[in-house]
Parts: structure tokens; C-alpha cells; sequence
């Protein structure tokens, strides 16, 4: 798949909802996400709900991840706000809800990686990409705010939020994940260095870093299949996590039941990190899973399942979130990224007026 199948800026200005519209520009062809206000500076968080934060980095030193070509991945932060523009306000019609009637939604704009991060994938360059994405989340939670980070690989769309929830938190810190891997081997394949939680290992890295992160506070969702390794997902059951695989909740468990266990990453914890890896979609949402690559996988989760999930996360209340692996090139499921986001904050936003 080439970048230049999907629509060009000019190409999307002049056929979507968003045509004739104006709103605030973070860079040439970036608008900021949903249209709201852009700050540069710590001043312009204060009095923030949340604030939408971009991480355009893929963990590769070939032209490719996982067969899709890496311009297509690095592009999802951007695709994202892109299609977040078609929609003409906060209003949620199932809801009868402006969410911008009783949220402060700000745009951070992108964390401020190295410049040659994507040619130099060296242990230290990553750090340093990673320490950006913790600086604009440490940012956000100094003022009051739910960071949202718009990533595509780890552990910058990942363990970086992570970890800087965990690092302002005085207690325990509960997970709530959805994946269609566990990435949980111990050591990063692609650098083979100890530091770095890259992307089939920062669920291990997190647990092993982060002493106030405790498996038995971890609800994870969508796995399935036989890619695993016994002894990894053993031990997470063992620990306590409360594993709901995707055949569990279409055999009978059913959203309902989904949403009663996200209690566990909340009970004797006071912050909650929140981690969308979208290959959960696999086959299931509303594109195809071949645009995934090797990373799509049968029984996927389907959108409705995914934007709940995070509707009921936001009525509970959380203390970052962060995406990984967006389906590339497909405009609907950067929209559906939207969809997360916005009915997320919904749900924060009736909480706030509980």
C-alpha cells in the first residue's frame, strides 16, 4: 500500500465535511484535533480536562513494519486530526451531549522527538523520544488534565504515558488494555537492550519498572489465537489480571460483562492508564484486517465494542490514555480513532456532571 493512495490535504479540503471550515492549524496540512484550541506553552494547559498529544513514531530500522510500508503508520497521528475535522462540533447526538460545554479540550500538538529519530533507532535516540513523550504527559497531569496520546508504536505510544502516570501517582496504578497481542516478552527484539519497553515487551517493561503497576490491576482485552506464549499469558492469570479474550466476549460474556469487569483496574488503585492498541480490530471493524499487515488476526473486536469500552472507561475516570497500531490508509478507522476519543471525554464529561 503506497501513501499516495490515501487522499492528499487539498484532496480531503475539498471533499469531505470539513470544506469551507476553518480551524486552528498546529502545521501546514495539521489542524488540531476536533478543531480546539492549540497551546505551545504549560500556561495555556491551565483550567484543562484533557489534552491531545501526538507520538508519529514506528519501531523500525526497514522501510516497513509488519508489511506495511512505515510512512503509512508514522502518518496516523496526523490521518487522525485530519478526519477529526470533518465533524462540525463537540455534540454527540446519542447523547444529547456538547462535550465542549463541559470539558477544556486542548491540543499539545506532537511530543518534540529527535529529528533523525526514524533513521537512528539506537537505544539512546529511543530514550529520548520516549523522556518528549513524558515531558508533554507530565505537562498535562501538572495541570489537572487526562493526556491522550495519539502514537503508533512503542514506547512512545505506550510506556511512555505509562510511566508518567505511574510517576505521579502516590498509590497504585490500575491498566486497562486493549491488544491483540499480549507484548509482553521480556526483552526489546528490535534493540536487545534491557532499557528499552519496545513493542512486543513494554507490557513486561511496565510491570518490571514501575513499582506502583501490579498485574492484578491490569483488565486485558481482545487477545486471541494461538501466537502467544503459554508461560507469558500464564503468568498474567496467575498474577490476577482479568484477561478477556475476544471468543470470550462473543461466547457469552457479551459488552455487558466487558464493561462490569473494568472495575478490577480500579479497585484499591487511585489512577487508572488506559492503552488502545487498534490491531484489536483485526478483521472485525469497519475495514478490512489486511490493512493491518501481519498484525491482523481473526475474532477482532468491533468498533461499537471498542468506542464502548472507552465510553465507560471515561464515565469511571482515568489517569492517561495512549494508541498504538492504527490501521493505516483506512479513513473510516482514523475516524474511528475519533469516535474513541470523543465519546471517552463524553463519558468524563457526565461524570464531571454526576
Amino acid at each position: 500500500m503506497a501513501e499516495t493512495d490515501y487522499p492528499s490535504w487539498d484532496e480531503f479540503m475539498r471533499t469531505s465535511f470539513a470544506k469551507g471550515r476553518e480551524f486552528p492549524m498546529i502545521e501546514p496540512e495539521l489542524p488540531t484535533f476536533m478543531g480546539v484550541p492549540h497551546v505551545t506553552t504549560t500556561d495555556g494547559l491551565a483550567g484543562a480536562d484533557a489534552v491531545i498529544i501526538g507520538a508519529p513514531y514506528v519501531a523500525t530500522t526497514e522501510d516497513e513494519y509488519a508489511g506495511v510500508h512505515k510512512d503509512h503508520w508514522i502518518a496516523g497521528p496526523k490521518r487522525v486530526r485530519q478526519q477529526s475535522v470533518r465533524y462540525r462540533s463537540g455534540y454527540i447526538q446519542d447523547f444529547d451531549l456538547d462535550v465542549l460545554e463541559h470539558l477544556r479540550v486542548v491540543d499539545y500538538g506532537d511530543a518534540d522527538l529527535p529529528a533523525d529519530l526514524q533513521d537512528d533507532q539506537s537505544p539512546d535516540n529511543i530514550l529520548a523520544g520516549q523522556a518528549a513523550v513524558e515531558a508533554k504527559c507530565n505537562d498535562a497531569i501538572a495541570a489537572g488534565a487526562v493526556p491522550i496520546v495519539i502514537g503508533q508504536n512503542s514506547p512512545l505510544g505506550s510506556f511512555a504515558i505509562a510511566k508518567s502516570v505511574s510517576e505521579n501517582t502516590a498509590g497504585m496504578v490500575g491498566c486497562i488494555s486493549l491488544d491483540t497481542h499480549w507484548d509482553a516478552g521480556h526483552l526489546d527484539h528490535m534493540t536487545g537492550d534491557p532499557r528499552i519497553a519496545g513493542s512486543a515487551s513494554w507490557k513486561h517493561k511496565m510491570y518490571e519498572f514501575l513499582d506502583n503497576m501490579h498485574e492484578r490491576h491490569l483488565v486485558e482485552i481482545g487477545e486471541r489465537g494461538m501466537l502467544e506464549n503459554k508461560d507469558i499469558v500464564r503468568h498474567y492469570l496467575n498474577a490476577g489480571s482479568r484477561f478477556i479474550s475476544s471468543w470470550e466476549v462473543r461466547s457469552g460474556l457479551g459488552i455487558e460483562g466487558v464493561v462490569q469487569a473494568l472495575d478490577q483496574a480500579y479497585d484499591g488503585t487511585d489512577g487508572v492508564y488506559v492503552h488502545f492498541d487498534m490491531d484489536v480490530l483485526g478483521g472485525a471493524g469497519p475495514a478490512p484486517g489486511d490493512i493491518l499487515g501481519e498484525l491482523a488476526e481473526p475474532i477482532g473486536l468491533t468498533d461499537y465494542e471498542v468506542i464502548r469500552i472507552a465510553h465507560e472507561i471515561g464515565r469511571r475516570g482515568l489517569s492517561g490514555m495512549s494508541f498504538i497500531c492504527i490501521p493505516p490508509g483506512s479513513a473510516v478507522i482514523y475516524r474511528v480513532i475519533v469516535y474513541v476519543i470523543w465519546y471517552l471525554l463524553a463519558g468524563l464529561a457526565m461524570r464531571k456532571m454526576a
